[in-house]
């Protein structure tokens, strides 16, 4: 094998995970596996595509070996083939905010009302959440909390909030987090808690964020 012949060969292996990635359900599909294993069903109905789709773009991301199966019974469930393709995520969505104006306007736009945005770095989140000073509140489905969580947080699902509510400290801020920038859930939580007398604003970070960083999760 010559040297052209050979870096088409790499650059070829290289474009495969490239071309995987390259559908925006593809990415959102991405971004809820790293949250933790998902029936094809969950898939289907959390990025709003009917079966036969879904099933080609799992189909693309197992192919490029991002993304891997375990079958129970008639059931068939997906999971990221490791932490680093959460993190590829990251990296893609950090890339295009740098360079595209378009996404930093959309990204803008979802964090237009600044008092709703946590104004501390991450470690000192972790810290102040550990001494009691803050609450830190996870508004993902249970199942995702279960799988791993940030350290001290607190799980609420947000289609529990409004009943729970009372649970939480009226003298403590709470901050709110779920799947990452591009997850609504926690701005709708804050919302609900404002709305109610409550303290309480978001990060924007999930799981992966948190993880890219190098910081801990906690997991069972």
């Amino acid at each position: 094998m010559n040297n052209r012949t050979l870096k088409d060969l790499l650059y070829e292996q290289v474009a495969r995970v490239g071309k995987a990635v390259s559908s925006p359900k593809r990415l959102e599909i991405l971004e809820m596996l790293a949250q933790g294993e998902k029936a094809v069903e969950t898939i289907t109905a959390d990025v709003g595509i009917d079966n036969k789709l879904a099933s080609a773009h799992l189909k693309a991301l197992k192919e490029a070996r991002l993304v891997q199966t375990r079958r129970d019974g008639k059931r068939i469930y997906y999971s990221l083939s490791g932490s680093d393709v959460a993190q590829l995520g990251v990296t893609l969505r950090a890339v295009a905010e740098e360079h595209l104006l378009e996404l930093r306007m959309a990204l803008q736009g979802m964090v237009a009302e600044p008092d709703r945005m946590v104004r501390m770095g991450r470690k000192e989140l972790m810290l102040q959440a550990r001494r009691g000073e803050i609450v830190v509140i996870d508004v993902r489905p249970q199942n995702e909390y279960d799988a791993a969580h940030l350290p001290y947080a607190r799980s609420l699902p947000l289609d529990e909030l409004a009943r729970r509510m009372a649970e939480l400290p009226r003298d403590v801020e709470i901050v709110a987090y779920c799947r990452g920038p591009f997850c609504l859930m926690s701005d709708e939580a804050v919302k609900l808690l404002q709305a109610n007398g409550y303290h309480a604003r978001k990060t924007s970070d999930g799981i992966s964020e948190w993880q890219a960083a190098g910081l801990p999760l906690a997991k069972p």
